[in-house]
């Protein structure tokens, strides 16, 4: 069983993974300028890509920033909808989940 410090230690760690990942998504886009056309649908369809993953890591940043706030106000680990116990290993897999399995179905 992880400590809610080994919790938080794993969040901020994969919260600045993410902050990296997605400052070099946005430095990619911002570099394709090619005035070429064909060139350029090639790299709309790869920025088209980039975006979706970068949306998928705002909606996780968002998540793991909820579950920083958790921690700090000492409801982590608790279900935000029926107040029962998170169980360990639901957040081995999702340690910022808001949720129960139950409540998540």
């Amino acid at each position: 069983m992880k400590s809610v410090s080994a919790r938080k230690a794993q969040l901020l760690a994969r919260q600045a993974a993410l902050e990296a990942r997605l400052e070099s998504i946005d430095d990619e886009l911002k570099t394709h300028n090619d005035p070429d056309w064909d060139d350029q649908a090639a790299k709309r369809e790869g920025d088209e890509v980039l975006e979706g993953v970068g949306v998928n890591g705002q909606q996780e940043l968002l998540q793991i920033k909820a579950a920083l706030e958790r921690i700090e106000s000492g409801s982590y680990g608790n279900c935000a909808r029926c107040g029962d116990q998170i169980s360990q290993d639901r957040l081995d897999l999702l340690p910022a989940t808001p949720f129960c399995r139950d409540c998540a179905a």
